[in-house]
């Protein structure tokens, strides 16, 4: 499985970035060492959307807090920068895929992204990976 990053990147351009207690959901809490990602830049946060892909170098899940009952799924994690986008895709490309059981990739990151709009680590299918990889 491959998965996808949306949080706020200061510096896109970056050989390493480094993500603390990220939020994970639809299957992210499972990324670990040499996993492939793709990394947005949180429009939230001011970013453009895709904005990079690499491999994560290092993958560890975040403890509970004791006494909490319900918690999101945690993992920190650092990603070796392979290669920068060279098109855009963002949320203003993909607001306009709304039929999210249409099968299409845009579909796919339209709901996992921005249906709730929290910066988040996700897994995504291999056709929205291959779909990803003619970004780079």
């Amino acid at each position: 499985m491959e998965f996808a990053i949306k949080t706020e990147i200061a510096d896109p351009r970056a050989a390493t970035f480094v993500f603390s207690a990220q939020k994970t959901m639809y299957g992210g809490k499972a990324i670990a060492a040499g996993d492939r990602v793709f990394l947005f830049a949180s429009e939230n946060e001011g970013g453009t959307g895709l904005v990079a892909c690499g491999v994560v170098v290092f993958a560890e899940a975040v403890a509970k807090t004791a006494g909490v009952e319900r918690q999101t799924p945690r993992v920190s994690v650092t990603i070796r920068r392979d290669a920068l986008a060279t098109r855009p895709l963002g949320r203003d490309e993909l607001k306009s895929f709304k039929d999210w059981k249409d099968g299409q990739p845009q579909s796919e990151l339209n709901f996992k992204f921005y249906r709730q709009a929290t910066n988040k680590i996700v897994g995504v299918s291999d056709a929205t990976a291959a779909f990803l990889d003619g970004f780079f």
